[in-house]
């Protein structure tokens, strides 16, 4: 992370004063101005410009030849023809006729030499000098944003002046801005929260509709964000005739419309994917939930810091006895069918292609005939020890469960257990593999990270944290002991990642966005994992992964994963194998391609000829005829061979997809500027 924040640019009000024009999907709209569109037949400038002085030269030797008679005098046989007697009436002549044919000859080797386009090139090169020397003031809008014309609107006039007179003050950021705007968008979907509003905002200004931590900001920025329009840039699009003309130079920036379609980026270490792609999302995904627009989780690697512990409402290090909170287990759920599901993904999902059915939904069943007994005896799930006796086949646990299912006069649940024990040593039966699996949680490092809430006595062991508080504006970060615990820290990520696409999808109010940012998705990624990713869009939520190859993720499902997620990124360094999936999703597009034919014309006449030197001279090109013949083909918009060899180091290709269905081409892309 950077030791100090970066120049944080103009005040509040003349940023909210910049043009923010509408544009392509993904374009930074702040100050973003259209370029014109390109000139296929524009000259090089260094090509235009001797083209002009050889011109200007040869055209100035013509004259000085014809002057001094060294070409004869046949160029003033006009003026004799009509002043014969050489008197006063040839002297007053001969002025405006040398004035003529030096016209003509100006206007010849003008048109050789393209002295217009001197001309014009120099005067549009001076004039954007000259905007640049002037002072940067940004143009006030009809409507001023400063004066919060949406609450003089709505009705709350001096809630708008003491907001007015906070940014005038220099006592409001950004972040104030948009969380005061969210909370006022509530307001105007629940008009009797009027009064609490303007009470809060006319006692607190710019504090007013705090977050629930108390933060008006994060400890650090190291990207630049626009809050108001929730984007974050991630890099500049190389001005490169492969990239859209739109593109071309300008910012490209990420927001809640494009990640709720969720991204995945391959690259491998060094290639400034978690540096320039995910710590810029990340910070931004914190700041819009001090605004109260959106719920993020992180979960990484222990030591990766990508942002400051200050930045987090909840930080989750497993296996950290420090840690003030733990995990639960069964994602805060009370049905035993969904938190099977649940667990199960997360315990074997990785060996999808190995069980029955091929994905864990017969390991979820198993599971379910276990806990839902067990809860229904216990009115709780079973922690980490509990379950692992059951599916070690304790005879003691088995037969105090039975025991107590009968006292309890639960017969459903009795046939549940029984349907358990049938299926135990027979084809097909799940149990030793789940066994095995939890047997890597039940490890003296984790004891008390895993105990549900229902089960933890007030005050020991560690806090649960469950994500089905994701309704909130919550900074949650999951750290996992990948160093020692390398197969557990998998689980864990399948676990948080199927709790996250089942928490997300039965939140009662789904208006902020959720985003889970998994920061090395390797050995994540399963069929049941892939159809909750594609359900997230519909739950205004999205994820973030990243892999080092698509190697780690099972061969079957490469193609399915790319196909899942609408921001796709691949940067520098890939495998061409790697390069050969992306190519192959990103497809083919029709162009246009012209086969030039040059022929050097020969001439014997001597006229002809000299004209055709004057113009070798003026173009650096010989005289030839040309012949065009164009076609329309298909061809790749990036092969293969170009992404795993022609990506400079610290730039991707990447496309991107709204949550509208709008979709851009791959664009080359230079991150972290």
């Amino acid at each position: 992370m950077p030791r100090q924040v970066p120049d944080t640019g103009p005040s509040l009000a003349d940023w909210l004063r910049m043009p923010r024009p509408e544009t392509e999907p993904g374009i930074w709209r702040c100050g973003y101005e259209r370029r014109p569109p390109a000139d296929p037949d524009r000259i090089p400038a260094r090509q235009l410009l001797s083209g002009a002085v050889v011109s200007f030269l040869i055209g100035w030797l013509i004259w000085s030849l014809l002057w001094n008679g060294y070409l004869g005098t046949y160029w003033l046989w006009p003026l004799y023809a009509l002043t014969p007697d050489k008197g006063p009436v040839f002297s007053l002549a001969s002025w405006p006729y040398f004035g003529l044919i030096l016209t003509g000859i100006a206007v010849v080797f003008g048109r050789v030499g393209h002295w217009q386009e001197v001309w014009r090139r120099g005067a549009a090169r001076l004039a954007r000098r000259r905007r640049r020397t002037a002072p940067s003031a940004p143009v006030a809008p009809v409507v001023d944003p400063v004066g919060w014309p949406e609450l003089r609107a709505g009705g709350a006039p001096e809630v708008a002046e003491r907001l007015a007179a906070e940014i005038r003050n220099g006592r409001m950021s950004d972040v104030d801005h948009a969380r005061i705007t969210r909370a006022w968008h509530s307001v105007r979907a629940r008009v009797g929260r009027l009064p609490a509003f303007t009470e809060s905002v006319l006692r607190d200004g710019a504090a007013a509709c705090a977050h629930p931590s108390g933060d008006r900001d994060l400890p650090l920025r190291a990207a630049r964000h626009d809050l108001s329009l929730r984007q974050v840039r991630i890099g500049t699009a190389a001005d490169v005739e492969r990239n859209p003309d739109d593109y071309r130079g300008a910012g490209l920036a990420l927001d809640p419309s494009l990640l709720g379609t969720s991204a995945l980026a391959v690259g491998p270490p060094g290639s400034g994917k978690s540096t320039r792609l995910v710590r810029p999302v990340v910070e931004s995904l914190c700041l819009q939930a001090l605004a109260g627009q959106a719920a993020v989780v992180v979960v990484t690697a222990a030591g990766a810091r990508l942002a400051p512990d200050d930045a987090f409402d909840v930080v989750v290090r497993l296996g950290r006895p420090e840690s003030v909170y733990g995990l639960d287990l069964y994602g805060g759920s009370a049905d035993p069918d969904e938190a099977a599901g649940m667990l199960a993904e997360a315990l074997v999902g990785d060996l999808a292609e190995t069980l029955p059915g091929g994905d864990s939904r017969r390991a979820a069943t198993a599971l379910a005939q276990l806990i839902g007994p067990y809860r229904a005896v216990h009115g709780r799930f079973p922690d980490v020890p509990e379950l692992r006796e059951l599916l070690d086949g304790a005879p003691a646990a088995l037969r105090a469960l039975r025991g107590a299912l009968e006292g309890a006069d639960l017969h459903s649940q009795i046939r549940e257990l029984d349907a358990y024990e049938r299926q135990t040593g027979r084809s097909g039966d799940t149990a030793p593999l789940l066994a095995d699996r939890i047997a890597l949680l039940d490890r003296p490092t984790f004891a008390d990270f895993f105990v549900p809430w229902s089960g933890r006595a007030t005050g020991a062991g560690h806090r649960p944290f469950s994500l089905r508080t994701l309704e909130h504006p919550l900074r949650v970060r999951i750290d996992l002991p990948e160093r020692g615990h390398a197969e557990a820290s998998r689980i864990f990520a399948r676990l948080v990642l199927a709790q996250f696409t089942e928490c997300v999808a039965a939140r009662a109010d789904q208006s902020l966005f959720a985003c889970l940012v998994l920061d090395d998705a390797a050995q994540t990624v399963t069929p049941q994992a892939l159809r909750g990713i594609q359900s997230l869009r519909s739950g205004h939520a999205g994820a973030l992964l990243t892999l080092r190859a698509l190697d780690e993720v099972p061969g079957a499902l490469r193609g399915p994963l790319l196909g899942a997620v609408g921001c796709r990124m691949v940067c520098a360094g890939v495998t061409p194998w790697d390069a050969e999936h992306f190519a192959e999703v990103w497809g083919t597009e029709w162009v246009q391609t012209r086969d030039v034919t040059n022929r050097e014309l020969v001439s014997d006449e001597p006229l002809t000829r000299l004209m055709h030197a004057v113009r070798r001279l003026a173009t650096g090109r010989y005289v030839s005829a040309e012949s065009v013949t164009v076609r329309t083909v298909q061809r790749e918009r990036w092969s293969a061979s170009d992404l795993a060899n022609e990506l400079p180091p610290g730039h991707a290709v990447l496309s991107l997809t709204t949550v509208r269905g709008e979709r851009t081409p791959p664009v080359l892309t230079r991150l972290g500027e």
